[in-house]
């Protein structure tokens, strides 16, 4: 009989580790995708921004996505006495609006964005992703 009690003392302390370890690891998973899907998923911010569009290209190498340039009017500087234009660079995720902000080069738009607290390769290389096209105005 002490032969038995001996050998269930250790398969119980084994249980308890594996159940332990399991739970952490569990926790731990969930923590991480919570993290990531709140980082690259849930956009924080939403606005829009007008300007001059400059350019909007379709580019890369593993994953191809649309990126342009707005030029906003005013100036700032991060340096005392230097002027610098305001440009805002933005990802395009749906192609129907990259498509045709592609043939509205030059002219003023207005689009609105969302912005994430991170970019994620096959969404693009910015933060900010333009969805949708309020206006745009032709230059004369």
């Amino acid at each position: 009989m002490t032969i038995k009690m001996e050998q269930e003392k250790p398969v119980k302390k084994h249980r308890r580790w594996k159940k332990f370890r399991n739970t952490t690891a569990a926790i731990l998973l969930l923590g991480l995708l919570g993290f990531a899907g709140i980082r690259y998923y849930y956009p924080y911010g939403e606005g829009v921004k007008t300007g001059q569009l400059n350019y909007v290209v379709y580019k890369g190498v593993i994953f191809k996505t649309y990126e342009g340039k707005l030029i906003q009017s005013g100036f700032w500087s991060n340096t005392p006495g230097g002027i610098q234009s305001n440009e805002f660079e933005f990802s395009i995720a749906d192609p129907v609006v990259a498509d045709k902000l592609m043939h509205a080069g030059g002219q003023v738009v207005e689009l609105h964005y969302k912005e994430y607290f991170g970019s994620i390769p096959w969404r693009g290389y910015s933060r900010y992703i333009v969805d949708e096209i309020v206006q745009i105005t032709n230059q004369e």
